[in-house]
């Protein structure tokens, strides 16, 4: 598209090139006007050079296109294209990528490390590595057994063995400790206590899977009573802090005494009568022991009073009775 614009321009802008030679008018590369000084009419001036008798003259170039304007004069009109420079866009961009990565690489390391940090201190407190709880072996299992069914006969320490790991002190597994707590032997003992209850169950004529469940049902909810028995004993004694774990461990051992006292029965009925309230007094006297080991070697979040703690621990130990004659009765 043309615009009819007419540019006046006066003579005298016009550059003399030399002699008689053609003058040009060019903006940018580009020739607008191309003015030839012999072709003028000068009004009779017979000098040899063009200023003097262009002097007064105006010269009429014609029309320009907006193509033409747009591209020899730099944009719309002569006015620049390119908009204000936004600064904070210009910062962003002069970081750059890398330079963004790096930070965000950089905090999200930090948040990672102290995430972990928490996990360590606070949740593997109280949970404990599951692993650690099944480092056994054979020979541990018959010695652990023996101090459960017959702790008076066990002449060592009850102490757990500790020893430097990663710039702390750490409870040694099982199978380098006899006092550290396990789940191999809580479990297996609870399998065996179903195997013979449904034994047990068949051998009276009362055997249905109603009644297995029901058994099996009864021994889940027994362990479960004896953790939080024990869990809010040592709570109450200010020494709340001890692993899930270990307490879950120490009261799964009572079924090992349980699961004998009901295969006893199966032979002689009066039987049970006799070897359960040993394994009762067994196992009372083996978690008062270990609950005084943790009493005595935990943290504690207030003042200890001795009295109160052999009040408790006797607790603990006579409500042993009632709960394992009541897991060792086979319902049908």
């Amino acid at each position: 598209m043309s615009l009819p614009l007419p540019l006046l321009l006066p003579a005298a802008a016009l550059v003399r090139a030399g002699g008689r030679a053609p003058l040009l008018l060019s903006v940018q590369g580009r020739e607008l006007l191309n003015v030839n000084p012999m072709g003028l009419d000068s009004g009779g001036c017979s000098m040899g050079w063009a200023g003097p008798c262009l002097l007064n003259t105006q010269i009429r170039v014609g029309p320009l296109t907006t193509a033409a304007m747009n591209t020899d004069m730099g944009g719309l009109g002569g006015r620049p294209t390119n908009p204000q420079a936004n600064p904070f866009g210009t910062a962003l961009h002069g970081a750059g990528p890398g330079l963004i990565r790096t930070g965000l690489e950089a905090y999200g390391g930090r948040f990672l490390d102290s995430s972990s940090e928490f996990m360590q201190s606070n949740i593997t407190q109280y949970l404990s590595d599951p692993q650690y709880y099944f480092q056994v072996n054979s020979q541990y299992v018959r010695n652990k057994l023996k101090v459960i069914l017959f702790p008076f006969l066990h002449r060592g320490h009850w102490t757990r063995i500790t020893e430097p790991v990663g710039g702390r002190l750490s409870y040694k597994p099982p199978v380098q400790d006899i006092n550290a707590p396990d789940l191999y032997i809580p479990l297996m003992a609870f399998g065996t206590y179903i195997v013979v209850a449904g034994y047990a169950l068949g051998v009276l004529g009362r055997f249905t899977p109603e009644a297995l469940t029901l058994q099996f049902s009864k021994g889940i909810l027994g362990w479960f009573l004896q953790v939080i028995l024990i869990k809010g004993l040592l709570y109450s004694l200010g020494s709340g802090e001890a692993p899930l774990l270990d307490i879950v461990a120490y009261a799964g051992y009572g079924f090992a005494g349980t699961s004998l006292a009901m295969l006893a029965r199966i032979f002689w009925n009066y039987l049970y009568y006799f070897i359960m309230p040993w394994f009762c007094i067994c196992t009372g006297v083996f978690l008062v022991k270990t609950m005084k080991r943790v009493l005595l070697g935990g943290p504690r979040s207030y003042e200890r009073h001795p009295s109160r703690n052999h009040y408790f621990l006797l607790f603990l130990a006579v409500v042993q009775f009632p709960m394992l004659f009541w897991l060792g009765n086979i319902s049908g």
